[in-house]
């Protein structure tokens, strides 16, 4: 089957061990299942892959892909979810959980095979392509705003770096949720997308704010951090799901967190349980993924390009 895979690990240059090509049909063990995929979407888990962060040569080949959606085995339209070894289903009891393409072969082919208890029925409402869109950045960002910074309607939240893929879902959803989200972006193109997007102010990286806010999505790192820091209002929350500008920010403002009595809050991934109120959510409000680009999986490598070099606001999508 065809496919796009990590041939190689080069942690400079990590476009270079990307391969398009055939590979082997799935293996499916005792308690999975495959699926043929109808759409996956990238994430920057997959540069990270190809750089060998969570990827080591001895898995090499490695087929990438976190997020699909397709059909399954009895014809119905499904959605997966990308942690393999949740509460341990499908794998052994010893095993910790991993994303798809950690250990097991991911979603950018025309077959993925997955635990059955990572399946999970598609809404109609919502297309393969929006559908796969959500597994991975948008459960991310469902989790750290609903789940970890814990805000109710009404509360005010700063999304950094709007453009991401989990800072765009994060922008749609708390809007979608009644919060009053304050975005921010280098890029005044992105500045002006996530007002359109519903977020209420949009300010260049590291302006002052209107007012402070309850919680910060984080998403941006060092670069971020001290702005995210100084933006909260005492007792406020700072979640944070990455570090694309690096993870040592020079000032870590701890005279501030710990007078103010700040949180700060790891965030990974979500549960299959958030995934499938994610899903519910989107298909009853009308709320639908932002989509940079959409393209067919035999030019995968334009899309790795695309996101590499940050031109892009929300995600980009592989059809197969």
């Amino acid at each position: 089957m065809f496919a796009a895979y990590a041939a190689r690990i080069d942690r400079d240059q990590p476009l270079n061990g990307l391969e398009l090509g055939d590979r082997p049909e799935p293996q499916v063990p005792p308690g999975w299942t495959t699926v043929d995929v109808r759409a996956a979407s990238l994430n920057h888990h997959d540069l990270w892959s190809l750089r060998g962060v969570g990827l080591g040569e001895e898995s090499l080949p490695m087929i990438l892909g976190c997020d699909a959606a397709g059909v399954d085995a009895d014809g119905n339209e499904v959605v997966l979810h990308s942690v393999i070894g949740q509460s341990g289903h499908g794998v052994g009891p010893r095993e910790p959980r991993t994303l798809l393409t950690e250990k097991y072969q991911g979603t950018f082919a025309e077959r993925v095979a997955v635990p059955q208890w990572n399946v999970l029925p598609k809404p109609a409402e919502l297309s393969f392509e929006e559908a796969a869109c959500l597994p991975t950045a948008w459960l991310t960002a469902y989790r750290m705003l609903f789940t970890n910074a814990g805000v109710r309607p009404g509360d005010t939240v700063l999304v950094q770096g709007a453009g991401g893929g989990v800072a765009t879902a994060a922008i749609v959803l708390g809007a979608a949720a009644g919060l009053r989200v304050f975005a921010t972006s280098r890029d005044e193109a992105k500045r002006r997308r996530a007002l359109e997007l519903g977020a209420e102010g949009a300010f260049e990286s590291g302006a002052r704010l209107p007012q402070r806010v309850d919680a910060v999505i984080e998403t941006v790192g060092a670069a971020t951090w001290s702005h995210s820091v100084k933006s909260l209002k005492p007792g406020g929350t700072l979640v944070i799901s990455g570090a694309t500008s690096g993870p040592n920010p020079q000032a870590t403002e701890l005279n501030r967190i710990f007078f103010l009595e700040l949180k700060v809050v790891g965030s990974t991934m979500g549960s299959k349980e958030e995934l499938a109120s994610l899903l519910s959510f989107c298909a009853a409000k009308g709320v639908r993924p932002v989509i940079d680009s959409t393209l067919p999986l035999d030019r995968a490598r334009e899309g790795f390009e695309k996101m590499a070099g940050g031109d892009l606001f929300g995600k980009i999508v592989l059809t197969v």
